[in-house]
């Protein structure tokens, strides 16, 4: 069950691959993220020391989090994936015009996780590229409904 998407991701990057990570979240965050109040559109991963790390992403507190607890919306959060995975990203990531980004934070067992992708960065005609064809596809639809105006 998606909760966030981050939809510019697809506009700006081609997609990969996909991992699943964990994502280690204080209380408050888990209530604000089941209320919907994530967004990661501004997100990225970073790797440092072997770790992942999800920075940008923001979370608003509820009005009724607790008055002892600082609530900082863009903190940075760390990833959860195997080191065999991390491995991996590391040495893609490492080539050039490749990114993590993150793709959507989802339940999955009743936890929240970050579905990120290995990327790489669009020109700028790729994405005249894919909207044209995004336009086309619309269109086609229409045509095979009989919806010709």
């Amino acid at each position: 069950m998606s909760i966030v998407d981050n939809k510019k991701a697809f506009f700006d990057y081609f997609i990969e691959e996909r991992f699943e990570a964990g994502i280690v979240l204080e209380g408050w965050e888990v209530k604000a993220i089941r209320a919907g109040r994530a967004q990661i559109k501004e997100a990225y991963v970073v790797i440092r020391k072997a770790e992942l790390f999800l920075i940008g992403a923001h979370i608003s507190p509820l009005i009724s989090t607790s008055t002892h607890v600082f609530a900082d919306p863009t903190r940075t959060r760390k990833l959860l994936l195997n080191a065999l995975e991390i491995r991996k990203l590391i040495g893609k990531v490492e080539q050039k015009g490749h990114t993590l980004v993150p793709i959507n934070l989802h339940f999955s067992k009743g936890n929240v996780k970050c579905e990120i992708g290995l990327a790489k960065g669009k020109k700028q005609h790729d994405k005249r590229a894919a909207t044209k064809e995004r336009e086309w596809e619309i269109e086609k639809g229409r045509i095979a409904r009989g919806d010709i105006s």
